[in-house]
C-alpha cells in the first residue's frame, strides 16, 4: 500500500478543526493567587471549572498549549457509558453484585449527564443519541456478548438489542461481522465543538483561563497551593490535576498510575450519500470486540467515515495511518480507492484496573484514567470532583473507592506498550 491512499493535500490535523479551530498563542494576566487552580483544559478541567464558577469560586485554568489541544479535540466523538471494558460476569466476580452494579450505574450516570448538560446549556455540538453498534469479529463473539448485555440489563435496566448476522445489514453493510449488539442510548458528538461550547460557558462564569502557561512546578505549602509556570507564580488555596493521557513528570505521582495509549484515526474524503446509506443506514457509531478494536462513525453530515484505531508509532508520517486504511476496507470493500483527507493522533490515558479515579493526594485533587471513554466519564468525574470540593455529598461516586494504584514498572511499561499492542494484534489476527 502506497501514499497514493491520502489526498494530495491531506493534513495532519484533526478534521473536527475544520469546524473549531485551536486558539492562537496569547498570553492572558497572570493573577498572583486564586481559590482553585486547574491544571489542564480539556473536558475534566472546563466541567469542574464551571461547576467551581457557578458556586461563586474562583478558578483559573492552566494549560500549556491551546485549550483542548489534547483528547477533548481529538477524540472519535463516540459518548458511551465504558460499560464494556468488563464484562458483567468478571466486575461481579471481582467486586460483588452490589458493587459492580453501584460501577455500572456510574457509567449510564456519566453518559447522561454529557447529555443532560449539552442540553441544558444549549451547546450546538451536533449531540445525536445514534446508539451504538458493537460487531462480533468471530462467530463465537456473538452468544457471549449477548450473554453480557443481558446481564447488563439485568442489574442496571440499560436497553439493548442483539442483531444477528442474518439482520446485519439493517445495521451496518458488510458481512466483516458475525453479529453485534445495538445499544441504543449512546451517542456521538462534535467533540471539538463540545469543547468550545463549554469553554465559552466557563468564560462566561467568570474563569480565568490561561492557554500557554505551562506549569513547571507544582507543591503543597501548609495551606495553598504553590504553582510555578513559565510566565511566573501562582498561589491556590486548591489545586486539580486534570491531565489524563497527557499526564507528565510534573505530577510523578500521577505519572506513574496513568499510561498514555496513542490512538489515530483517518477521515475520509466526502462521499456520496448513498454510499453512505448502504455502509452506515442508521448513522451509528460503531465498535468491535477484539482486543485491538476500530472504532468508527460518520461525520455529523454524513458525508464522511471518522475511522480510528490503535497506534504503535507517534502517528507524524502518513505511513503510521495506512493500517487503519486496510482495517476500513476489510470492513468496507467498496471503499477501496477512497482518498484520505485528514489523519491524527491524540492519548487517552489507562490506569492499571482500567477504571476512571478521582480524589486527592497530598493536599492535589486529581480525576483522570477513562481508558479510551473520555468524553462521558471525564465530563461528569470533572463535575463530580468540584462537587466534592464544595463539600457537596453528591460529588461521591463508586469508583472513589478504589485505591489509584501505580503500575508496577510504569518507565517500562511506557517503552513496552506498542510491543504490547502488536501482541494483542496478532493474537487477534490467529484467533488466540
Amino acid at each position: 500500500m502506497d501514499d497514493s491512499i491520502f489526498s494530495p493535500d491531506v493534513k495532519m490535523t484533526p478534521w473536527w478543526w475544520e469546524w473549531a479551530p485551536r486558539e492562537a498563542p496569547s498570553q492572558p494576566v497572570l493573577p498572583s493567587d486564586s481559590e482553585v487552580a486547574i491544571v489542564g483544559s480539556g473536558f475534566t478541567a472546563l466541567n469542574a471549572a464551571l461547576t467551581l464558577a457557578r458556586a461563586g469560586r474562583q478558578v483559573v485554568v492552566l494549560d500549556s498549549g491551546s485549550p483542548g489541544f489534547g483528547a477533548s479535540s481529538r477524540n472519535g466523538g463516540q459518548v458511551g457509558s465504558g460499560n464494556q471494558r468488563f464484562t458483567v460476569r468478571a466486575l461481579v466476580k471481582m467486586f460483588g453484585e452490589k458493587h459492580a452494579k453501584a460501577l455500572l450505574e456510574e457509567g449510564i450516570a456519566a453518559l447522561r449527564y454529557v447529555g443532560e448538560l449539552i442540553e441544558s446549556e444549549g451547546i450546538e455540538c451536533h449531540f445525536q443519541r445514534v446508539g451504538r453498534f458493537r460487531g462480533a469479529n468471530r462467530p463465537d463473539h456473538y452468544d457471549p456478548m449477548a450473554r453480557d448485555h443481558q446481564d447488563l440489563s439485568r442489574l442496571t435496566g440499560m436497553e439493548f438489542h442483539m442483531v444477528p448476522r442474518e439482520e446485519q445489514y439493517s445495521e451496518i453493510g458488510t458481512d466483516f461481522y458475525h453479529g453485534g449488539a445495538v445499544l441504543p442510548a449512546d451517542a456521538s458528538v462534535h467533540p471539538a465543538l463540545y469543547h468550545q461550547g463549554l469553554l465559552d460557558k466557563v468564560r462566561e462564569a467568570g474563569v480565568a483561563v490561561l492557554p500557554f502557561t505551562k506549569v513547571l512546578n507544582l507543591t503543597r505549602e501548609r495551606q495553598r497551593v504553590a504553582l510555578t509556570t513559565e510566565r511566573g507564580e501562582l498561589s491556590a488555596g486548591d489545586a486539580i490535576v486534570a491531565t489524563n493521557g497527557y499526564t507528565t513528570a510534573l505530577t510523578p505521582h500521577y505519572h506513574a498510575r496513568v499510561q498514555r495509549i496513542p490512538s489515530a484515526i483517518i477521515a475520509t474524503e466526502p462521499l456520496e450519500s448513498e454510499v453512505m446509506d448502504r455502509i452506515m443506514p442508521k448513522g451509528r457509531v460503531i465498535g468491535e470486540t477484539r482486543r485491538v478494536f476500530y472504532y468508527y462513525r460518520p461525520c455529523p453530515q454524513r458525508r464522511r467515515v471518522l475511522f480510528g484505531g490503535r497506534v504503535s508509532s507517534g502517528g507524524h508520517r502518513l505511513v503510521d495511518f495506512r493500517h487503519l486504511y486496510r482495517g476500513m476496507t476489510q470492513i468496507f470493500p467498496e471503499l477501496v480507492g477512497v482518498k484520505i483527507t485528514h489523519c491524527w493522533t491524540g492519548y487517552t490515558g489507562y490506569t492499571r484496573d482500567t477504571l476512571p479515579h478521582a480524589g486527592r493526594q497530598n493536599g492535589i485533587h486529581h480525576a483522570m484514567g477513562y481508558c479510551g471513554s473520555g468524553v462521558a466519564r471525564a465530563s461528569y468525574l470533572g463535575h463530580k470532583l468540584a462537587l466534592t470540593l464544595l463539600g457537596d455529598a453528591q460529588g461521591k461516586t463508586a469508583w472513589d473507592e478504589h485505591e489509584f494504584r501505580p503500575f508496577l514498572f510504569p518507565s517500562a511499561t511506557r517503552v513496552l506498550v506498542p510491543a504490547a499492542v502488536a501482541w494483542m494484534r496478532l493474537r487477534d489476527t490467529l484467533n488466540l
